[in-house]
């Protein structure tokens, strides 16, 4: 199954494609997206891009890009730095490439519902394209405090 499709918002085009098998409620990890885009105050014009993919294609993205072996639950590849882009059309932030399979199969050692997970992992990618990193303890603790107040202030804005 493969669906890609521009969400309409005037200030942000966000693009999902849905290259997986497991069952995902794409509406929601869109306005979680743009959620996130809006707190982190992105510019108006930048796109970002949901890739769900199946095991398979994230390990091979994985080994290709990373040099890792083996299916992972995300990865981030930024292309555009808020800001940085010439004002002549979309800067493009990036891509969040999503393995839900990955995701639901590891929720319950992390505490939590699949879904919550794929949104946790979503937020985190979305953070990488932003430039936060958690490559020490200080940055750790920064990125994660972060993803889980956008998370809650997601929550209360959605009552979901």
């Amino acid at each position: 199954m493969w669906t890609a499709r521009p969400i309409a918002r005037p200030d942000v085009a966000i693009f999902l494609a849905d290259e997986q098998d497991a069952s995902v409620d794409t509406d929601t990890l869109i306005d979680l997206a743009r959620h996130v885009l809006t707190e982190q105050r992105v510019p108006e014009d930048m796109e970002l891009s949901l890739l769900l993919v199946a095991p398979a294609t994230i390990a091979e993205l994985n080994e290709q890009h990373l040099h890792k072996v083996g299916p992972t639950d995300v990865l981030a590849f930024p292309i555009d730095e808020p800001g940085e882009s010439e004002p002549v059309g979309p800067a493009i932030l990036g891509d969040v490439v999503l393995c839900p399979q990955v995701a639901y199969d590891q929720a319950a050692s992390f505490g939590r519902s699949p879904q919550d997970e794929l949104r946790m992992l979503t937020v985190h990618g979305i953070l990488h394209l932003l430039g936060m990193d958690h490559a020490d303890e200080t940055d750790e603790r920064e990125m994660f405090g972060l993803t889980d107040r956008l998370l809650a202030s997601f929550a209360s804005s959605h009552h979901s």
